[in-house]
């Protein structure tokens, strides 16, 4: 069974205006739930072993507080074509993955990986988690789906989990 974790960005600061949105760092409240998520996934047994994350700022620290709560570090790729991205795009990423990874991790932006989440949840997946993802899908929630079959033939999973900061803290 494969395992795929759709994270978005942790919360980034809009305190300098003057700054482009690639470079918007993290805001406080980010650094805390990008911390939470990292040792989340670690509680749950949840470790990619490949990352895929957007080049921008706030993705990249993103990743680097939820590595740091990680019993293993995987291996990680920044993917320019996740900046900005629609569901189809990412989708096309994941489609890349060798094979042999059983679990990987995408840390982008929204509404890409919102669509995403809900464009894959199919028949099986956990009612409580679509709910909470057709609410909201705010700064660092994560949604977890799993799939038999390889990744490049990845269209349908079951949404198992979708876990927001406050639901955990």
């Amino acid at each position: 069974m494969k395992q795929l974790l759709l994270l978005r960005h942790a919360k980034s600061s809009w305190d300098d205006p003057g700054l482009d949105d690639f470079d918007r760092p993290l805001a406080e409240r980010g650094v805390k739930a990008a911390r939470l998520m990292g040792r989340e996934l670690t509680a749950r047994d949840w470790l990619p072993e490949l990352a895929l994350v957007s080049p921008t700022l706030r993705t990249r620290d993103t990743w680097r507080l939820v590595a740091a709560e990680l019993p293993v570090l995987p291996e990680i790729t920044f993917v320019e074509a996740l900046y900005d991205a629609s569901a189809a795009d990412i989708l096309s990423q994941i489609r890349k993955t060798d094979g042999s990874r059983r679990c990987l991790v995408v840390i982008g932006h929204n509404p890409g990986l919102e669509d995403l989440a809900k464009q894959l949840a199919g028949p099986g997946s956990e009612a409580k988690a679509r709910k909470r993802l057709d609410e909201k899908f705010p700064t660092a929630a994560l949604a977890r789906v799993v799939f038999e079959g390889d990744w490049s033939g990845l269209s349908s999973a079951q949404l198992t989990h979708c876990l927001r900061p406050k639901d955990l803290g």
